[in-house]
């Protein structure tokens, strides 16, 4: 059955409240991503003047849990473990979002050390990475997994993994969350994020009343892939291979409220056997009852909760999705008593669908984006960033007279 937003939990996360925030450090990186919304400028280091800056306009403005440190690529940053660790010292919980490719098991513990809880490692076919050309998304596990081996090896760090995904790599979407599977004691959340790039044709752009080229920005071009794919498409495809893959929760879009900007999927087992999903019913009370104790959302949990799965049984009485893998379990372990004392484990899967342009030409966004981040002193879309730093100020599109707009945009 398609996918019903009205049947999924919405997520409360908005503006002022939500559960991450987005700080880059540097605007620097060390290998080149297709996918990327960020220009590569050398040097381009932030103080830690600056970033103490940044840290209260978050202060001022957002109430967060987790601040994703990212860029650029953040390890490039020559301070970034002072970095971590005012973050941490303001009481948020530091996940550097990363490349891996500056990545050692010692940069990893002194990471640690300064108050790192978690790794997003970002791995896809196409970035350039030295001994790793034309590798495609499957034979890419082999770096993954030496990532997620590693951060075991440290011990107590949150591991996730994401992946940019292209027309020509939809297909490899359900053998990721097979690998993931394989390894779901070590790798606690996968995220698969939509390309996007460029401006459809029929549609004219302006910043401050001046018409603009969007190709001066660095996600200007769509480098002749797909730029409409969605959610819905990547879960329909994750079907073929995973018939029950239950998505228990989401983000609407700000002008689309049906739209599925992030889409989260709660999977529960171990190795052998995804025995089911979590439910809506879940998702909410885990978010409200956090918020309800800590004034946060919760957008962080340490590995050990991930395997505590069997503590949380006693919530089926409000969840059917949590029920149903209780059940499942229950037979389970019936049929080998021994696995009463094998761990079940928890897994996050994510998807994201970025900027959707709607046929009047509205831009329809992230509703309560987690990935906010600062500029001159104000929140703004870490993925468009490179329009305040150019005109601080986001483009505007507006159709061209005469142009009927495609088919597969928002409407």
């Amino acid at each position: 059955m398609e996918l019903n937003h009205r049947n999924l939990y919405r997520l409360p996360w908005n503006y002022a409240d939500n559960i991450i925030t987005w700080l880059e450090p540097t605007k620097t990186c060390n290998i080149y991503c297709e996918g990327c919304y960020s220009a590569n400028r050398p040097n381009a280091h932030k103080t830690l003047k600056q970033i103490e800056q940044d840290l209260d306009v978050f202060g001022k403005y957002r109430n967060t849990h987790a601040v994703s440190i990212a860029g650029g690529e953040p390890l490039c940053h020559p301070q970034i473990t002072e970095v971590v660790k005012m973050t941490a010292e303001r009481g948020y919980k530091p996940i550097v979002n990363t490349n891996g490719y500056s990545m050692t098991e010692d940069l990893m513990r002194k990471l640690k050390d300064a108050g790192m809880v978690g790794l997003t490692f970002h791995i896809d076919s196409l970035q350039t990475r030295n001994g790793w050309k034309n590798k495609n998304e499957i034979e890419l596990n082999e770096l993954r997994l030496h990532y997620a081996k590693m951060a075991a090896k440290v011990g107590g760090l949150s591991c996730a993994f994401n992946s940019t995904v292209y027309g020509d790599t939809l297909k490899y979407v359900p053998e990721l969350l097979k690998w993931a599977q394989d390894n779901i004691d070590i790798v606690h959340v996968m995220v698969f994020i939509a390309f996007r790039g460029g401006t459809p044709p029929e549609f004219n752009c302006f910043v401050k009343g001046k018409k603009m080229d969007v190709k001066e920005f660095v996600y200007g071009d769509d480098k002749g892939q797909r730029t409409n794919i969605t959610s819905r498409e990547m879960v329909k495809e994750i079907k073929k291979a995973h018939s029950n893959f239950s998505p228990c929760a989401y983000l609407n879009g700000t002008e689309d409220p049906s739209a599925l900007k992030w889409l989260l999927t709660l999977r529960l087992g171990n190795k052998n056997k995804i025995l089911g999903y979590m439910g809506p019913k879940f998702i909410e009370l885990a978010q409200m009852a956090y918020h309800f104790l800590f004034s946060k959302y919760l957008g962080y949990m340490h590995p050990k909760v991930h395997r505590r799965v069997k503590r949380m049984f006693p919530l089926a009485i409000f969840d059917k999705g949590l029920w149903k893998t209780f059940k499942k379990w229950f037979f389970y372990v019936v049929k080998n008593p021994v696995r009463l004392f094998k761990s079940l484990h928890m897994q996050s899967i994510m998807m994201i669908q970025p900027v959707d342009f709607c046929s009047d030409g509205r831009q329809s966004m992230c509703d309560g984006c987690p990935d906010m981040t600062v500029h001159d002193g104000k929140l703004v879309w870490s993925c468009r960033l490179e329009e305040q730093l150019k005109y601080n100020s986001f483009f505007t599109s507006f159709p061209k007279e005469g142009k009927v707009p495609c088919g597969n945009k928002t409407n």
